[in-house]
């Protein structure tokens, strides 16, 4: 099935490490994680389709990174679509007590801010949702772990809101990588919970190209 993105048209890709993947340094312009297999994918399964993809992705960047720079690396591109993919960090901003924590309420301000922007500004950009995922099945109460996975469930419904909200697609990266689980150890995906390996990118990008593909 293909994905229904015409000729000529752009894809712009912003989120955090996960989405980076060196696209900044030595595997510039798109790094070496999902966005560029899922480029790879365009080229070998539609080789006659020509778009151009950009890939946005900072490290460590939370939701109010994005809404800071979205002027710059979103709407001053014009992109026909988007995806968006962040949380982990701002998760991990809360548990971990770093300064300006981004903590639920602020996830979903700031969230449906950028959302809101785009649709005013480019409203005919298409847009696709990613949520953030941890590849974990601790059970351990005394463990970090944990309470990640506690907490995740707050952040996955805003961003599942807000799809509903702005009527975009969605990728539950966090549901898919638990089914994997089932059959595979974490290690297959994921050398932490955090950042996956080359497996792990595939089956994100798989999931993007599916998700585009309707």
């Amino acid at each position: 099935m293909p994905v229904k993105i015409r000729n000529n048209q752009t894809i712009l890709f912003i989120g955090d490490s996960i989405t980076d993947c060196g696209r900044r340094a030595a595997e510039r312009p798109l790094g070496n994680g999902y966005v560029k297999i899922f480029a790879d994918m365009v080229t070998v399964r539609e080789p006659a389709k020509k778009i151009t993809i950009i890939n946005k992705g900072i490290s460590g960047d939370r939701i109010t990174g994005l809404r800071n720079r979205w002027s710059d690396d979103v709407l001053r591109h014009k992109p026909n679509w988007l995806s968006v993919k962040i949380g982990i960090n701002d998760l991990h901003s809360v548990l971990l007590q770093r300064e300006e924590p981004v903590t639920p309420e602020l996830f979903r301000e700031a969230y449906d801010d950028i959302l809101s922007r785009t649709k005013r500004r480019l409203p005919r950009c298409r847009i696709l949702l990613v949520d953030p995922f941890y590849l974990s099945i601790e059970k351990s109460r005394s463990s970090f772990r944990k309470e990640v996975l506690d907490l995740l469930p707050q952040y996955l419904r805003v961003v599942h809101q807000m799809s509903t909200k702005y009527k975009t697609r969605l990728v539950r990266t966090h549901d898919l990588f638990q089914k994997l689980l089932r059959k595979h150890e974490a290690d297959t995906f994921c050398a932490e919970p955090v950042h996956p390996n080359l497996t792990g990118h595939l089956a994100i990008a798989e999931a993007v190209y599916s998700a585009l593909s309707r």
